[in-house]
């Protein structure tokens, strides 16, 4: 029947509160119990020849003194998204009355879904079918706890599908929020039968949320302060799906002793969705991590002809949730002698796991604590507090760091160079120190004897009060790289060694760039004195080069390097400078905060060359194994003729500037979940620093012979007018290692193409010459891949450039799909750029 009793709560007097809206009420119809009750009683009976799967389980209520029962009837989950259920209630118990009749002891929600995890959730339909007021409330992280009243003043709880306790897990949990309720209604002097009154009464289910660490740890933190039973639901004991409105659930909360649950309440659908999807940028609310909102609302599936219900839809965050649950189950694994077994956040998860086998090794106790759901949580704050990391900080650990970063250091960083004479290493040291006052020993500066173990002690003390010291010497060969991290690994554990590493991969251009840089500094060193006795430097500098033994990972002692930065000895000191310092925010963000801006690098640099003077003046014997004035190297041989190197390939070059405005351009009008791969191409330095249309390599010279010849051909052609141009007092033939101009053609930008491995722009070369039926076939670019494009960046080392060509051949045969997980955008206007062909040699 309808509804035939109405009752408003009130809280305070009219003029301090407005006055509560009336609480929904509506008598249970006997008969269409019966029919659901037998429908559900035919599907048990058939069990798998059903068209849904469902368990009914009946349980004695202990403290009935009428000795009543309850049956639970439980369906699988998915059932739920089918259109045929008759009921579609997730915990429902039912019982019959005193005359014998079937009730509805306990009804639960309908099972509600996540925004698209349905049809019904699609936000399409949830903008078209819904009406306001939407109220949003947080989604607690604990177990749900149903609470009515039984006809005999008995209350009753339950868990999802269970009452009573016999020492099954999930009826545990019932009769730990039953100790709840008992204890928040002593504080309130009212009894169990009381509360149970009131339920029967109103013909209602409370539906509350038990979170408490100290009884069952879940992912989110529940402490001492905010554990408790959370009410965030009322629901009528009836077929269809009618519940109280928030606003009269934290009302019956207050007065019976249950937590609120925050409630947000907003109007206007567009700005539901706006505050859902700002809060999911972080996963936080009010400095909390969340497991998501529940919204509630009213829906109609046809608003013109069928009346509106209540309806709820959920909005969870993945992260970092999912994160987190993730390290649960793998840390229960680990303790269980598993392997564990992770998909996602790859990089922090492995991490993790090291710090949690480091701890559960440590204590024992630990590891049973933690299969009993004890201990969860402050594990996983314990190694974000070593990371120096929030949640969203560590869900986001690979697109933010790049996945190799050591949060954790602050300090104790040794920057060893691996150098010879004039490759900048002090220089760069000191404005290293300039930009943030890290410590700088040189090893030029000691004399006497034992130098080795004194250099490693004064860097050593160095860290006492400074993060960082630049550990200043060649380290040229591996016994000296040997030396000092054997000893500082000896004497300072906790240090973290890092190499800057001088690549010396082209000795004769290094050769050049590092005499010209001593030559042009003189005297002004504490062992080099260039202006004063020239040849003998000379002769110093080729014996460093000479016995320069490369950095190599994979064998001892380089292996105990935690970190290497690749510079180069030929690049300029400001170049190198910008390399470290980015290198070092990105593997110590919490050594090196933010990179410093380019006038202050460029400040440091100044500094760095007019201002340092050395300290101490003295003599190095030149190791060579002749003596005397034969010592100077082939001072009187003709010079050794610089063989060309060869055409590795013929390219298209464009502007970098203009290529990053057009995909900036392109990506700022695209959702989050569009962009996110180039986002991460960008915070983790994988965007190309330069870019190019590669036209032919070498390596297709054997398919295309009559192409590579008239490329190299035009390439010599370039070099040597180039050379003469030179030779008549012109530029230089080779420029900052770029070799000459070869010829112009503009460069068309027509869409981006990308996986989760490579992203490249697809091109098309305009002649304009030809276009205005001008001759000449060196305006005749041919470019030899099936799509020419640019590469933009790759995922990381991994992942080859020369992958771009794969990528965009399936892109060819299957265009962009789900599937196949390629996307691809139109560039807007597409823009022509000003493109410069040219070879580049091989190195």
């Amino acid at each position: 029947m309808d509804s035939t009793h109405t009752e408003t709560v009130a809280a305070g007097t009219a003029t301090e509160t407005p006055a509560l809206p009336k609480a929904p009420y509506k008598d249970q119809d006997v008969q269409e119990v019966a029919e659901v009750l037998r429908v559900l009683d035919e599907a048990v009976k058939q069990k798998k020849r059903s068209a849904f799967s469902i368990k009914k389980t009946r349980f004695v209520v202990s403290n009935s003194e009428d000795g009543y029962y309850v049956d639970s009837w439980k369906m699988n989950d998915w059932d739920y998204k089918r259109r045929d259920l008759p009921t579609y209630a997730r915990g429902l118990f039912t019982t019959k009355d005193k005359r014998g009749q079937p009730s509805i002891a306990v009804r639960g929600y309908d099972k509600f879904f996540n925004v698209n995890e349905v049809h019904e959730t699609r936000w399409e339909n949830i903008e078209e079918r819904t009406q306001g007021p939407y109220e949003i409330t947080l989604k607690e992280n604990g177990c749900i706890i149903f609470v009515s009243g039984l006809a005999d003043d008995t209350l009753l709880v339950c868990s999802k599908h269970s009452t009573g306790d016999r020492g099954d897990i999930e009826l545990s949990h019932s009769s730990a929020g039953e100790a709840r309720i008992q204890t928040q209604l002593e504080r309130l002097g009212k009894t169990k039968q009381d509360l149970a009154r009131e339920l029967y009464t109103r013909n209602i289910t409370a539906v509350a949320e038990l979170c408490d660490d100290t009884f069952e740890e879940h992912i989110l933190a529940y402490g001492p302060d905010k554990a408790g039973l959370y009410l965030h639901g009322i629901n009528l004991n009836l077929l269809e799906f009618r519940t109280y409105p928030s606003v009269l659930v934290q009302d019956f909360a207050e007065k019976w002793g249950f937590i609120k649950t925050e409630l947000k309440v907003i109007d206007n659908i567009s700005e539901v969705r706006q505050f859902l999807e700002s809060v999911a940028e972080t996963g936080a609310h009010d400095g909390r991590d969340v497991e998501g909102f529940v919204i509630r609302c009213r829906m109609s599936p046809k608003p013109d002809s069928v009346p509106y219900q209540d309806w709820f839809f959920k909005y969870k965050f993945e992260e970092p949730y999912l994160m987190y649950r993730q390290w649960r189950e793998c840390t229960k694994a680990l303790i269980m002698g598993r392997t564990p077994s992770y998909k996602k956040h790859q990089a922090i998860t492995q991490e993790y796991l090291m710090y949690a086998r480091k701890r559960i090794a440590a204590d024992p106790k630990l590891g049973r604590l933690y299969n009993k759901n004890h201990g969860i949580i402050q594990l996983r704050e314990d190694f974000l507090a070593f990371k120096h990391l929030k949640g969203t900080d560590a869900a986001n650990f690979e697109e933010v760091y790049g996945g190799d970063s050591k949060t954790e250091v602050t300090k104790d960083v040794i920057l060893v160079p691996i150098a010879t004479i004039g490759c900048g290493k002090t220089t760069l040291a000191v404005a290293l120190g300039h930009l943030f006052g890290y410590g700088h020993i040189q090893n030029d500066n000691i004399t006497g004897t034992k130098r080795p173990p004194r250099f490693t002690r004064m860097v050593l003390d160095e860290l006492k009060t400074h993060p960082a010291v630049i550990a200043d010497r060649n380290n040229a060969q591996r016994h000296e790289r040997k030396q000092i991290l054997h000893d500082v690994k000896h004497m300072h554990l906790g240090a973290t060694m890092v190499a800057l590493n001088f690549v010396h991969d082209d000795v004769d251009a290094i050769r050049a760039v590092t005499h010209e840089r001593v030559f042009a500094r003189g005297d002004n060193h504490q062992t080099i004195h260039a202006e004063t006795d020239a040849n003998k430097v000379v002769g110093i500098m080729e014996g460093f080069i000479q016995r320069f033994e490369a950095l190599d990972l994979s064998r001892a002692p380089d292996e105990g390097f935690d970190a290497v930065i690749d510079l180069s000895p030929t690049a300029g000191s400001y170049a190198n400078l910008e390399t470290v310092v980015r290198q070092l925010h990105h593997l110590y963000p919490n050594l090196v905060k933010e990179v410093p801006s380019a006038e202050a690098m460029d400040e440091a640099i100044k500094a760095a060359i007019g201002n340092y003077q050395p300290t101490l003046r003295h003599e190095i014997v030149d190791r060579g194994k002749n003596k005397g004035p034969s010592q100077t190297p082939k001072q009187n041989q003709p010079k050794k003729v610089v063989k060309k190197k060869p055409l590795e390939y013929m390219g298209v070059h464009v502007t970098g500037k203009d290529v990053n405005a057009q995909l900036e351009s392109t990506f700022k009008s695209q959702p989050a979940v569009t962009s996110r791969f180039y986002k991460q191409l960008k915070q983790t330095r994988r965007v190309q620093p330069s870019f190019h249309v590669t036209l032919m390599h070498r390596a297709s010279a054997r398919d295309r012979p009559e192409l590579w010849e008239r490329y190299q051909k035009l390439h010599a052609d370039a070099e040597a007018a180039a050379e003469a141009a030179a030779a008549a007092g012109g530029p230089a033939f080779i420029v900052n290692g770029t070799p000459p101009e070869v010829g112009k053609v503009d460069v068309q930008l027509e869409r981006v193409v990308f996986d989760d491995r490579l992203m490249a722009l697809v091109v098309r070369l305009v002649n304009k010459k030809a276009e205005a039926g001008a001759e000449g076939p060196e305006d005749d670019w041919t470019c030899v891949n099936k799509v020419s494009h640019i590469t933009v960046g790759t995922r990381d080392d991994s992942v080859k450039p020369k992958e771009s060509n794969d990528l965009l051949v399936r892109w060819l045969a299957e265009g962009s799909t789900e599937k196949n997980g390629i996307t691809d955008l139109v560039i807007e206007g597409q823009p022509l750029l000003d493109g410069v062909v040219r070879g580049v040699l091989s190195r």
